[in-house]
């Protein structure tokens, strides 16, 4: 049986279903932006890709978190 998968990666198969697009192509965004806040690339994501906060926070967080900021 896998292990349920918790945190900001649980969002990721709704996130990807919702926006037609898969985690990876939004981290490749958020790689373009490293030196940014937290709170800048979240506010990137909302504004350029009308995406909802939950879901750009989610985002943000496992990828700051995967590239130690």
């Amino acid at each position: 049986m896998a292990e349920k998968v918790t945190g900001p990666a649980s969002y990721f198969p709704s996130i990807e279903k919702k926006y037609g697009k898969p985690i990876s192509h939004w981290k490749s965004l958020l790689k373009k932006m490293k030196s940014a806040k937290h709170s800048e690339m979240v506010a990137m994501l909302k504004t350029d890709h009308e995406m909802g906060h939950g879901h750009a926070n989610a985002i943000v967080a496992h990828f700051r978190a995967e590239e130690g900021l």
